[in-house]
Parts: C-alpha cells; structure tokens; sequence
C-alpha cells in the first residue's frame, strides 16, 4: 500500500520545505521501512497540514493511506484519544473516516525526538556545546515545549553552529538522530513507526 504522511514543518520557504522532506526521509529511511517508503508532504504550518490531510483523506480518487503527523503542543498520555485531543485543543473537525492510525503526534514537539540521541546533538553541534544543559528527564515526552526549546537553544549558544534554530538546524538534526532511540524513549514515535510498519508495502 501507498503511504503518505501530511507532516507539520518546512515554513512558507520553498527551501526549507524541501529540507523538511529530505530531514522526514532520511529519518525513515534509517528503520525498517528502507526500500517501501511513504511520501513526505511538508506543508508548512500546523493548521495546513492538518487542512492538506483532511482534503486527501476526503479524496475519493486515492486508495494511499493517509497520515498526518504534527506536534502536539503540550502533553498527550497514551491512553488519550488522539482524535478527541486533537478536536479539544485545536477545534479541529475530523472527517469521520480518521481513526487514530491515521493521526501521530510528536510529543510534545519534534525537538523533543532530538533528546533521545545527545551523542548526535553533540556531534552535530560540536565544540562548546553543553550537553549537561539539557533536560535529565529520560521521559522526554513529559518535557515541556518550552523547556526542550529553552534548554536546546542554552546547550548551543556557543557552539560552533551557533544556537539552535528551526529553520537553521532542525531538519539537519532530524538526519543525524538515530530513530531507534527515539523509539526507545518516545512511545508515540514508536507507535507511528510500527503503523507506518504495517502498512508501507
């Protein structure tokens, strides 16, 4: 089956969203999914790529499965509905087809996937970069927002990069990560890989 994740990032910059498709898909392209690769759709703001999934999900044309992936903004448990999270915080208004596989979120931001993998922070930054800076917390998905980008933006500020900025470094870092520790330490990345698993053939 065909997959294609709607993802939240990339700007309005032409540039930036090819550097966020090129960040999603060096990321995948690193698990088990090598060889049958979903799509990557950057599509900017968070409310356009909700907008852009719920226009292809309505689309009678395509049997793709359809994905959307975005920040959740603030804490999400596991046992939450996404769906209902999503309709509460946002007043989104999903098509009734959507279940929750076809809804990920990144927990609380996608900085936070950055934290399960310091070694590659460390050397993606390189020489001034405090990594004792960063959260102790090994439940990343319970870090706030602020804090991973507080903290983030601290540990780099005399590096040789220079501080952390999103359009600066983001989709660089999502290349260099290991998925497999965001794996480890994100229960809801875990989950969208195992669906995204299931269904690219």
């Amino acid at each position: 089956m065909n997959v294609r994740i709607y993802v939240e990032g990339g700007g309005a910059s032409k540039a930036l969203l090819t550097s966020c498709r090129r960040g999603f898909r060096t990321f995948f392209e690193k698990t088990s999914l090598k060889g049958r690769m979903p799509k990557i759709i950057a599509c900017g703001s968070r409310n356009d790529a909700f907008s852009d999934f719920v226009t292809a999900l309505k689309s009678p044309e395509t049997s793709d499965f359809i994905l959307l992936l975005v920040d959740s903004e603030g804490p999400f448990l596991n046992d939450t509905n996404v769906l209902s999270y999503l309709s509460d915080r946002d007043g989104w208004g999903l098509p009734k087809s959507a279940t929750k596989d076809n809804v990920h979120l990144m927990v609380q931001c996608m900085e936070t996937w950055f934290l399960a993998d310091k070694a590659a922070l460390e050397n993606y930054f390189g020489q001034g970069f405090l990594t004792n800076s960063l959260p102790k917390n090994t439940n990343i998905e319970a870090i706030p927002k602020k804090d991973v980008l507080d903290k983030l933006e601290h540990a780099s500020r005399k590096s040789r990069k220079g501080e952390y900025g999103k359009g600066s470094h983001s989709f660089d870092l999502l290349e260099c990560i290991n998925p497999q520790y965001v794996f480890d330490f994100s229960s809801n990345a875990k989950n969208l890989h195992a669906i995204l698993d299931e269904k690219c053939t």
